[in-house]
């Protein structure tokens, strides 16, 4: 079997936790498999290395920014290929331009467009264990590129995508994903099994095992993907097709996302092609833009509200500065959550939504905005109620049983 394994920077903290790394690495290899490994900073590093970036700017050129970060999953690619040689295995590392990864232009948060993958093939003919720094590639101009948060598990799921591999393991701090988050409610259950569609949804409202740029792409190429810790034998969650799950609860799991804010936009021209301005500056700029509510309009004036992650609102301030004069005015408010109901089973069941509202009126939790999906509701709270939530909801649902 060809396995590509992905380990995230907890798993490579330090020396002893890389060493551990790669006994785990050792062990498949000695089934007789071959294998890529994917690796992240060392847990902090990469946040570290972007205060460093920014002692000098708030908003430092992004070009550098990745010169810098890049640095960080190198670092680790080269200590664990020395880990493997010291133990008489042989192992190469590969920066992301080495492995043949190549994205667009876009600084700090580039896509991958194709991954050349002949050097690792050659490598893995030659019975190396590839081990490839994740989060980065080049563009076409063979400037160096960082993929954005999580990038290094869409470097692994890219990779075993594009090699047909037969398994994609990421291997995190925890041993799956749970129907919450543990932290937050410890009645909370790993799920063994979880379609691609639900996870995509946990991922996009902020459950942290997996992103869903990573799990698109295991959808779009069909990879058996798993998720489980490195620093146990437990076994994981399989992420796969609907099909291959046979029992379908209604509710899967409730996630929860804090990196939130609201921009508010008061009394905007009631006009065609409005709301086309607005968000085009946004998009101009890869600010991504998720719930959307726009009021109904009155004497030639509306009202527009959506929320951004967080760490977008100083670059998203910037941009709207343009219409700053022709509104009455734009607020953020960063003092909010966004809860969200995943399930498959939702498809086939009436009433889901409004147990949740039943539930979170219960507990005097205000609702500022909805959004739904055919699997997915999600709403806008006030943050101090985001924990109480979760678990209102979990209990709700039965998901604790």
């Amino acid at each position: 079997m060809l396995i590509v394994q992905k380990y995230g920077g907890t798993s490579m903290g330090d020396c002893e936790r890389i060493e551990n790394v790669a006994n785990r690495v050792l062990q498949t290899k000695k089934a007789g498999h071959s294998l890529v490994v994917v690796v992240s900073a060392m847990n902090g590093q990469t946040d570290m290395l972007i205060n460093y970036t920014k002692f000098f700017s708030k908003l430092p050129n992004e070009r550098e920014v990745d010169m810098v970060l890049s640095s960080g999953e190198r670092i680790t690619s080269a200590l664990l290929a020395i880990a493997l040689e010291a133990k008489g295995q042989k192992a190469i590392s590969l920066s992301g331009r080495g492995a043949g990864i190549i994205t667009d232009s876009i600084h700090t948060k580039a896509r991958i467009e194709y991954i050349d993958t002949r050097k690792i093939i050659e490598l893995l003919e030659e019975d190396y264990i590839v081990v490839v720094a994740g989060f980065q590639g080049i563009d076409n101009k063979g400037e160096v590129t960082t993929l954005g948060r999580g990038g290094s598990d869409l470097s692994a799921v890219a990779i075993a995508g594009t090699l047909k591999a037969d398994l994609c393991e990421i291997y995190t701090d925890v041993d799956g994903v749970y129907t919450t988050d543990p932290r937050i409610d410890k009645n909370a259950k790993k799920i063994h099994k979880i379609s691609y569609d639900e996870m995509l949804e946990l991922a996009s409202m902020g459950a942290k095992v997996l992103l869903n740029r990573s799990v698109e792409l295991a959808k779009k190429w069909d990879v058996a993907l798993i998720t489980r810790s490195s620093f146990t034998q437990v076994e994981g969650t399989l992420i796969t097709k609907e099909e291959n799950i046979m029992e379908k609860p209604i509710v899967s799991g409730i996630a929860l996302d804090k990196n939130q804010a609201r921009v508010s936009i008061a009394d905007v021209d009631d006009r065609p092609g409005i709301a086309a301005e607005i968000f085009g500056v946004l998009a101009d700029k890869n600010i991504n833009v998720d719930m959307i509510v726009q009021t109904i309009g009155r004497d030639g004036m509306t009202d527009i509200d959506f929320t951004i992650p967080q760490t977008e609102v100083d670059i998203s301030k910037k941009v709207l500065e343009k219409f700053q004069n022709s509104v009455d005015s734009i607020d953020y408010d960063c003092n909010i959550a966004k809860v969200s109901i995943v399930g498959v089973g939702m498809k086939s069941h009436s009433g889901v939504a409004s147990t949740a509202f039943k539930a979170l009126a219960k507990e005097n939790i205000n609702i500022m905005m909805i959004s739904t999906s055919e699997i997915k509701i999600s709403m806008i709270i006030n943050l101090k109620y985001a924990e109480l939530a979760v678990r209102t909801l979990h209990s709700v649902y039965e998901l604790d049983k």
